[in-house]
């Protein structure tokens, strides 16, 4: 049997768990096996980019052929810290191995990772045990049907049924995120008691301001709502109608570029003489990079050159964005409750903290998500580690980590691993942004759930292989059990679980434009719809998933089964991806799962009984 040194996950070896606010006092502790004779274990601390520092550890005692040592720290900033311990004889170190095990070596190795954040983090509490809901706007629902275009190069789909138009723009007479369904707020709206059966508590809208591609990723006029969605009143009224369903929604703000075609850059020469690009004496034209040694003479967002790069260090747009009678400003008057930052990485952090200063002007309850693709502490940009996670900057991030998870866990990867991902993740992060981090399986940017779970992987296909492709009628049942069974883990881990439009129905697309397909409003598909409303409201009736913790029970062959503690009440969470009945143990009693199911107890921490919720 192996010899556990340290294992940062469990309390014995360190208290508190994962990420601390600065002035907390850590304490790590050691055992070291006898018969390795003298040991002078030392902590070698090193704040991210600075000098290691030594800390000699306390001995303990000694007990069952272990000798025992201690050491508290108490960092004081905020920061990234890593880790190992130095036995001080023979070279020995104890470094990180798997599963946050230490592991014995006489070289360099893994450090633990120690994230340090503000004292002072807060992170709105209304979203901790709620449910998110993420729209398209242009492909959920069109409440003021056969609308005209606002637009003479817009062209409208009365059949919704239709695959979106893939076409490239570069061909003659392409058409990708040229057709448009006519989805509005309008239909938002009518369908907010559809959304609040679903148990839908925040609504996230991919962009609704004025632009000229179907996914308005491309600002035209960040002040004025598409005028295909309606009016700037239309989504005033539609905030105030979702309240009252208990429901609130955050924009998407596109702040590392804009259109160009767009009033601020204008190069196509649709907003008249002005912009940017067409009059060196615009009031934008500090917003833009101008150099000749750009190909098309202007730094623009990966090199594409209808999507030209602001320059966030400009005055000028700073305070557009984010003073008084600003982007900010203005919608939240209107009634957002806060912002998703699209590629937040490309933001400068001291950017994102303005971003914040004006949302939070309006309440410590308005809220700010960023788009990160990875581990949101350990980022590098612009130079240096980017500190955007750490109290001053988002409140949280889109929690990809947790999406790939899931994903690869119900297609059959190594459990084990699986289970140590998550576990870094809620050991890196503060608690303030793991308690609201956005966990989803589907996004606009990402293939459908069910398609990337049931289906051929795309491997850089082209879109012409993409189109039409549909998951075989003889593997749909087990693909929706699949995809239940990922959604089961999304919504009881920490954070707070997001269902892109659609996936309840099983919608399957790959990649843009076949993931934006119009919300099918006559499909018969419910297998999906009931459990995923019953898991709602178990968020929002046990307080263990109201910013909980995690304690990892079992991660072996086909079971991953945790278990999330909150103040008053314990849930166990026992997913089962094989194709056999599962018997195990929880809470101390019998419990059974059967093949390609979940099953979740709750009880109370002072029980009395047991509530048995099983849900599929």
């Amino acid at each position: 049997m192996s010899h556990t040194f340290f294992n940062s996950r469990l309390a014995h070896y360190k208290t508190p768990f994962g990420a601390v606010p600065a002035g907390t006092a850590v304490t790590l502790r050691l055992d070291v096996p006898q018969d390795y004779g003298y040991v002078d274990p030392h902590l070698v601390l090193t704040k991210d980019r600075e000098d290691p520092v030594h800390y000699r550890m306390d001995f303990d005692g000694q007990d069952q052929g272990s000798n025992h040592f201690s050491v508290t720290v108490t960092p004081t900033t905020s920061g990234l810290y890593f880790y190992y311990f130095d036995l001080y004889t023979d070279f020995r170190k104890i470094c990180r191995g798997a599963n946050a095990e230490g592991e014995l070596t006489w070289v360099e190795g893994d450090c633990w990772q120690l994230t340090v954040y503000e004292p002072d983090f807060k992170t709105p509490d209304w979203i901790k045990n709620g449910t998110m809901y993420q729209i398209f706007p242009d492909r959920f629902c069109e409440g003021v049907p056969n609308k005209p275009m606002p637009f003479a190069d817009r062209i409208y789909r009365p059949d919704k049924t239709g695959e979106p138009y893939f076409w490239p723009t570069e061909q003659p007479e392409g058409y990708l995120n040229m057709d448009y369904y006519g989805g509005d707020f309008a239909g938002i709206q009518q369908k907010l008691p559809y959304l609040e059966r679903l148990g839908v508590s925040c609504i996230y809208l991919n962009p609704i301001f004025e632009a000229h591609a179907n996914h308005r990723y491309n600002t035209a006029d960040y002040l004025k709502a598409d005028p295909l969605l309606g009016t700037n009143r239309d989504f005033a009224e539609l905030c105030t109608a979702a309240r009252r369903h208990g429901i609130r929604i955050i924009l998407d703000g596109v702040f590392s570029h804009t259109g160009s075609d767009s009033r601020y850059f204008n190069r196509e020469g649709r907003y008249g003489p002005g912009g940017a690009y067409r009059d060196r004496h615009s009031p934008y034209r500090s917003w833009y990079d101008f150099d000749s040694g750009y190909k098309c003479g202007y730094r623009s967002w990966w090199g594409f050159e209808t999507l030209p790069e602001v320059q966030e260090d400009s005055p000028s747009y700073t305070e557009f964005v984010c003073c008084k009678g600003g982007v900010i400003d203005t919608w939240l008057n209107l009634g957002a409750s806060g912002f998703r930052l699209d590629v937040a990485d490309e933001l400068p952090d001291d950017f994102i903290e303005k971003i914040r200063s004006a949302v939070k002007s309006h309440g410590e309850d308005k809220l700010l998500i960023g788009e990160v693709w990875e581990d949101a502490t350990t980022k590098e940009g612009f130079g240096r580690r980017r500190t955007y996670l750490r109290g001053h900057g988002l409140d949280t991030t889109m929690n990809y980590p947790f999406r790939n998870a899931a994903i690869d866990y119900v297609c059959g990867a190594r459990t084990e691993e699986v289970a140590d991902r998550i576990l870094s993740i809620c050991e890196n992060y503060p608690k303030p942004a793991l308690d609201c981090a956005m966990n989803f399986l589907s996004t606009h940017d990402t293939e459908r759930a069910i398609t990337a779970i049931a289906d051929e992987p795309a491997n850089g296909r082209d879109r012409f292989w993409q189109s039409g492709r549909r998951i075989p009628a003889a593997r749909m049942e087990d693909a929706i059990r699949r995809l239940l069974l990922a959604y089961a883990l999304v919504y009881t881990l920490p954070g707070v679980p997001c269902v892109y439009y659609g996936d309840e129905i099983a919608m399957q697309g790959y990649r843009d434009p076949f993931n934006r397909a119009f919300y099918d409003w006559n499909s018969t598909e419910k297998r999906l719809r009931g459990p995923l409303a019953n898991l709602a409201s178990l968020r929002r009736s046990c307080d263990a998933f109201d910013g909980g913790s995690i304690e990892l029970v079992q991660a072996e062959g086909d079971v991953l089964h945790f278990r999330r503690v909150g103040k008053t009440q314990t849930a166990e969470i026992i997913l089962n991806r094989g194709p056999h009945l599962l018997c195990t143990q929880a809470f101390g009693k019998s419990a059974e799962v059967n093949p390609g199911c979940f099953t979740i107890l709750v009880e109370d921490n002072k029980p009395k009984n047991v509530g048995y919720f099983k849900i599929y």
